[in-house]
């Protein structure tokens, strides 16, 4: 497994892989269960498993939530190299933003829902991060869990519209036996609390209505920031010891 932290050297590297199927998958670290289901489909369907490790200043709109999001850089790696990842990117900030966040994507619409709503800026942080990590390794396919699903489909539409050939290939959610979402935030969570977390997918699969299941969350003791329908899908968001948690399920009939 190489690992490349400047962008020019993985640029050398990667054309002396042209020829073969690449598969991508972008990190942010705090590596879990589920990049490790996306990093197996992606080492049986490819010849190279390329996984990107950067976490992405511009996607974060509060600075205390960048500043605790989990760093695991050297059991991420162990994990990585157990899975049979081949080429690491972990570029740093100045070397993936030379001219800082002077050129930046947006998107009408789906930034006024949900994550775009609550989060301003996010959305536009993931797509121009996105754009430029695709860019650098223009893999055949990269692998997106269905947990972050309007990140998912912001990141599928764009690059559609930009002709970008690496096609994405969504991928299910992982959970945990409770039925919480993996999350590289659970591990932010007391014991206890993260067992009452689960509560936010026992509500977003057993009730009736969005909003039967935003007071079904709301009981629970967690505080709730939206639950909304959208693409024959439930989403929520919602609070638990100060750690935002978002988990979606389709919904059938919608």
């Amino acid at each position: 497994m190489r690992v490349w932290r400047a962008t020019a050297e993985w640029m050398a590297r990667r054309r002396a892989i042209d020829g073969k199927s690449i598969g991508f998958v972008p990190t942010m670290g705090a590596l879990h269960r589920g990049h490790a289901s996306l990093v197996e489909r992606c080492r049986s369907e490819n010849d190279v498993v390329v996984v990107s490790i950067f976490v992405n200043p511009t996607q974060f709109n509060d600075p205390k939530d960048l500043d605790r999001y989990p760093q695991t850089l050297e059991a991420d790696l162990a994990l990585l190299e157990s899975l049979g990842t081949d080429e690491v990117v972990m570029p740093g900030k100045a070397d993936l933003y030379p001219q800082g966040y002077r050129f930046r994507m947006t998107a009408e619409g789906i930034e006024q829902v949900m994550e775009g709503l609550h989060r301003p800026g996010f959305l536009q942080g993931v797509m121009t991060v996105v754009l430029k990590l695709v860019s650098l390794v223009r893999a055949d396919r990269a692998y997106f869990g269905e947990k972050d699903y309007q990140q998912l489909k912001v990141v599928t539409d764009m690059l559609d519209e930009f002709f970008i050939p690496t096609e994405i290939v969504p991928c299910a959610t992982v959970r945990e036996e409770s039925g919480l979402a993996e999350s590289s935030r659970n591990r932010l969570l007391t014991a206890d609390a993260r067992a009452k977390a689960a509560c936010i997918y026992r509500a977003l699969t057993t009730a009736a209505t969005a909003a039967d299941a935003r007071g079904m969350i709301e009981s629970c003791g967690l505080t709730v920031e939206y639950v909304e329908e959208h693409w024959r899908r439930r989403f929520a968001a919602a609070y638990l010891e100060g750690v935002r948690l978002i988990d979606n399920v389709p919904v059938s009939g919608h």
